[in-house]
């Protein structure tokens, strides 16, 4: 008997996505041994004692017996036009339930989407740091990423004349992801105007990753990007996992907007993609309607006092006292995605510094390099649990980067 391994797909060769990747396997040991770890590596609400709002539960209960066979591909119709009627709502005049899919998750959708737009070697511009699932669909569907840059030095927000002298005849989107994760930026209205403009002049698609919506903090302000777009073609992806903390009813939606006579064979692609994967979770679908017509669940948690708005500060303070990491605010999402001074760290490597601290001091990060960032003194915590929990973390964190910081103390 043969004891050749199976070939695999060589377009996995480069696909990365270390959120729940070596460090999440190794912290599963570690619990298996006997040892408590706090897990700030996925924006998972419910893992910290988030509920989804008591309406979307009832809602599912009481069509539960309507939920047993395949809906529509493109979803439930009732849903759809609630989701048109949003999107109407903040301007999209031309919203309609033709133009919704709902899909299971917004993962799903950006495949989907991405598949039905590449072909191979097609260019699709993504933000770097990005959500490293873009970059994965991207290649997985024989296209080629090509990132622009989202610096700290920046305020993490992009620049439009670096992004459109990286468009070649080969571009085919522009992939635009706010509120960002994983660095809380929130763009502004100018800024998406001018993204907007550069799609406009080189014919691109605009594929915008809204799923944390209107999680936002202070005084920033989430803009929907189709209203921009107008005539652009623009797919916009939402859901309920992070705005209502329904990550287990695996529903997402994506609104295409645009001109028809540049939309349809898009259109046309999305239909029969989705009727391949027959249709989406339909119990899930029924949480649609209270969810985005029912009462504001969210806006407590981010205003002043809320519990999410007290765990970023908790993050901020701690970054603020510690001695070797600096932060830019995160106006929005669920995560902050601090930095290490190389002038004190001059050695610092991200994944090194990720398996020190889940081996010594208990804490799963997320190391920054994993979200396609060419430089290595980065990484993401989620903003999900307690305040008070977070800065036990950062004493920890500190901790390590001490240890780290002694053998340059004693070359010095």
């Amino acid at each position: 008997m043969s004891t050749t391994p199976v070939a695999t797909s060589s377009r996995l060769n480069h696909v990365r996505y270390e959120i729940r990747g070596s460090l999440a396997h190794r912290a599963l040991e570690l619990e298996a041994e006997g040892r408590s770890i706090y897990k700030l590596n996925i924006g998972n609400p419910g893992l910290f004692g988030f509920r989804v709002p008591q309406h979307l539960r009832d809602a599912v209960a009481a069509n539960l017996d309507r939920s047993e066979a395949y809906c529509h591909q493109q979803g439930l119709s009732h849903a759809r036009e609630i989701i048109a009627a949003q999107q109407r709502s903040r301007g999209v005049t031309d919203s309609s339930v033709e133009r919704i899919f709902i899909g299971n998750g917004v993962s799903e959708l950006i495949d989907i989407s991405l598949r039905a737009l590449l072909n191979p070697g097609d260019e699709v511009l993504l933000p770097s740091p990005d959500y490293p699932l873009w970059s994965a669909a991207t290649l997985l569907n024989g296209g080629t990423p090509v990132y622009y840059s989202c610096s700290a030095e920046n305020a993490h927000f992009p620049d439009p004349e670096e992004i459109e002298k990286l468009i070649t005849p080969r571009t085919r989107a522009l992939v635009v992801i706010n509120p960002n994760n994983p660095t809380g930026a929130v763009y502004s209205r100018e800024l998406l105007s001018q993204l907007v403009r550069i799609a406009e002049r080189h014919r691109l698609v605009l594929l915008a990753d809204e799923i944390y919506d209107t999680i936002t903090y202070d005084d920033a302000e989430f803009v929907p990007l189709a209203p921009l777009a107008g005539a652009v073609p623009c797919l916009s992806f939402s859901g309920l996992s992070k705005l209502h903390r329904a990550c287990g009813y695996r529903i997402g939606w994506l609104s295409l907007s645009g001109a028809r006579a540049r939309t349809g064979d898009l259109h046309h692609a999305l239909d029969l993609l989705a009727a391949l994967r027959l249709c989406a979770n339909v119990a899930g679908q029924w949480a649609i309607e209270p969810a985005l017509t029912g009462p504001d669940t969210s806006a407590a948690l981010t205003a002043s006092g809320g519990r999410l708005h007290e765990a970023r500060r908790a993050v901020l303070d701690s970054v603020a006292s510690s001695c070797f990491l600096n932060v830019v605010a995160p106006q929005g999402a669920l995560y902050a995605f601090p930095a290490i001074d190389r002038a004190l760290l001059p050695g610092f490597d991200d994944e090194q510094f990720a398996l020190q601290l889940l081996e010594q001091e208990s804490v799963l990060i997320v190391p920054g390099s994993s979200f396609n960032l060419g430089t290595r003194q980065h990484f993401r915590i989620t903003l999900l649990p307690q305040p008070a929990e977070l800065r036990d973390v950062f004493s920890r964190i500190e901790r390590q980067l001490a240890r780290g910081a002694e053998p340059a103390r004693h070359v010095a």
